[in-house]
């Protein structure tokens, strides 16, 4: 059976042979600077809202930044590479510690996407200089009346007679706004209409016509509101023009979006760690508090969530990094790890809390303070919403026409991701083709729980076929979110299933997180069921698609015991 160990990340334990010698000591060396710090002090910096000086201080010392945010092209040391796999291994580091470390880590990333995907020679020369210096970046594109509504921007450009501009404006909750050392920065002409009139240019926040308002949150995060007072923007800073400004934004956030998921994950380990030692310890009524059924199942749920959160999004790594102009499958797992995975994490800590109460409100514990942020995680880089109708726009094609394409490898090599700064235009989602999901099924139809799920998927595919929303439905997005929740589910289990299939897991684990997406799946059925708009066929068609699990008591007590040798298995020291 395999060892809880070995499939949450411990700090105790963790050592990633797969990456190169250098990826490997700064890991490391990160986990240890968290870890000499200690959980009074973590704890107290999230507490009393402590900007992040010392450790960007420590990132900067070791190159961390520079080395894992550097592309090839603009690299200036061999291990310098932007290598999704380990950014991914970083983004569940820093979430385990803490998610305002995380956050500034992740709008350097969103700040450098519009540079790394620049022409601007003279700009990325310098964006690299300023990684290698320890800057952050920021990425300058809501505000505060349109949100990320970009066609509505009001940062105006008036030309200067000289070739450049004068740029007044503001921009609202933009992270590191208080000290980065390049913010891009989203607007338009004044001079020229429509989508030409985009540009995305760079703005230095020690400028002094860059004036900083305020942080916008309660938190060691700094998400600004900043404003530019006639900025001189020169032509070396302007990094994109009309169209191609627009696809930058949208680009640059499909890059972003990716982090959320593994950041998430994080977050629910440290919480688990905690959790599950509360609950072994406690004693209530005589009987430990893991004595009671219902603690146990929920326990045990949150344990295999998890564990699909992780498969899903290791899985979804190797997409994104083989993704090519002839292969953009990864535009749909990538709002899937935004979305789903996230929510996920949601649902992992609510299970918990449930069981540990009261002591998920204690100020000396980490679960307080992950409680709190994995709110924060669906709903960033786009909503849930958002992201469920981006989804939406994928679902006959993967569904119902699926088409040859290479097998996609584990993706673990030390490779530069070269094509995330080149994916060209941010339209055309509809024409993408998948491979079949089937396969994936197929290799497991002899689980029990994995094949009663397969029912299910089969049944969306006849809805899809026979009483998918016609034009008038397409129009209620709150309908269309329900068949989103669905389509989502079996994308969710292709990929857990695709990467058990690479990697390895016990059956009897993979059985029991099927049983919870079987459950998933029922209750999003009846959801649909329920809505106002629903057909007579559609209402119908969800409770034909409700099944039960397939229960197996003794599984299920041998995943719990998997669950339970979590308790004690880390605890971070004062």
């Amino acid at each position: 059976m395999a060892d809880s160990a070995s499939l949450l990340f411990n700090p105790r334990t963790y050592d990633p042979e797969h990456f190169d010698p250098e990826t490997r000591r700064l890991l490391r060396a990160t986990i240890d600077w968290f870890e000499a710090r200690g959980k009074r002090r973590l704890i107290e910096d999230y507490r009393s809202r402590a900007w992040l000086g010392d450790f960007l201080d420590f990132a900067a010392r070791e190159g961390l930044f520079a080395t894992f945010l550097t592309p090839a092209s603009a690299a200036g040391k061999d291990d310098q590479r932007w290598d999704t796999a380990r950014i991914a291994a970083l983004n569940e580091i820093f979430g385990f510690y803490g998610l305002d470390y995380w956050y500034a880590w992740q709008v350097t990333i969103l700040g450098l996407g519009p540079v790394w995907q620049s022409d601007n020679a003279e700009a990325r020369a310098r964006a690299a200089e300023l990684l290698a210096q320890g800057e952050v970046f920021a990425f300058g594109l809501s505000e505060k009346t349109h949100g990320a509504d970009i066609y509505s921007t009001d940062m105006l450009l008036t030309p200067d007679g000289d070739g450049g501009f004068l740029a007044s404006g503001s921009k609202y909750y933009i992270g590191n706004g208080n000290a980065a050392g390049l913010v891009s920065v989203f607007g338009r002409r004044t001079d020229v209409e429509g989508p030409d009139g985009y540009v995305f240019f760079a703005a230095d926040s020690r400028h002094e016509a860059y004036r900083l308002v305020k942080n916008v949150v309660d938190s060691s995060k700094y998400v600004s509101e900043f404003r530019l007072a006639d900025y001189p923007v020169a032509p070396a800073d302007i990094l994109h023009t009309g169209r191609a400004a627009f696809d930058a934004a949208l680009n640059t956030v499909n890059v972003g979006k990716f982090n959320l998921c593994t950041a998430s994950i994080g977050i629910c380990e440290h919480a688990m760690y905690e959790a599950v030692t509360h609950a072994s310890n406690r004693i209530l009524y005589g009987r430990p508090v893991t004595a009671f059924p219902h603690v146990r199942r929920e326990l045990t749920d949150a344990y295999v969530r998890l564990v699909g959160m992780k498969l899903f999004s290791d899985r979804a790594v190797d997409y994104f990094r083989s993704a090519g102009p002839d292969d953009r499958r990864y535009l749909l797992f990538n709002p899937m790890t935004k979305m789903k995975v996230t929510t996920e994490g949601e649902k992992v800590i609510d299970l918990m809390w449930d069981v540990i109460a009261a002591k998920g409100f204690e100020k000396d514990n980490y679960f307080a303070q992950a409680a709190v942020e994995i709110r924060g995680l669906p709903k960033l880089e786009g909503t849930v919403h958002v992201n469920l109708a981006l989804i939406l726009k994928f679902m006959r094609n993967h569904l119902l026409n699926p088409v040859d394409h290479p097998a996609v490898p584990t993706r673990l090599d030390a490779a530069d991701d070269a094509f995330l700064f080149q994916q060209g235009p941010a339209r055309g989602l509809g024409s993408v083709r998948f491979h079949d999901w089937r396969t994936a099924f197929d290799a497991y139809a002899d689980v029990p729980n994995v094949a009663r799920f397969r029912e299910q998927a089969d049944a969306l595919c006849t809805f899809v076929e026979t009483a998918a929303p016609d034009e008038e439905q397409s129009r209620d997005l709150d309908l269309l979110l329900a068949v989103g929740q669905l389509f989502a589910l079996v994308v969710h289990g292709q990929l857990i299933l695709e990467q058990v299939r690479l990697t390895g897991l016990d059956e009897e684990l993979l059985d029991e997180l099927f049983a919870v997406l079987v459950r998933d799946f029922s209750a999003h059925a009846v959801e649909l069921h329920g809505k106002d708009s629903a057909t007579e066929d559609q209402q119908n068609w969800a409770l034909g698609a409700v099944r039960r699990p397939v229960v197996d008591a003794a599984r299920s007590a041998r995943i719990w015991e998997q669950v339970e040798a979590l308790s004690g298995a880390y605890e971070m020291g004062q």
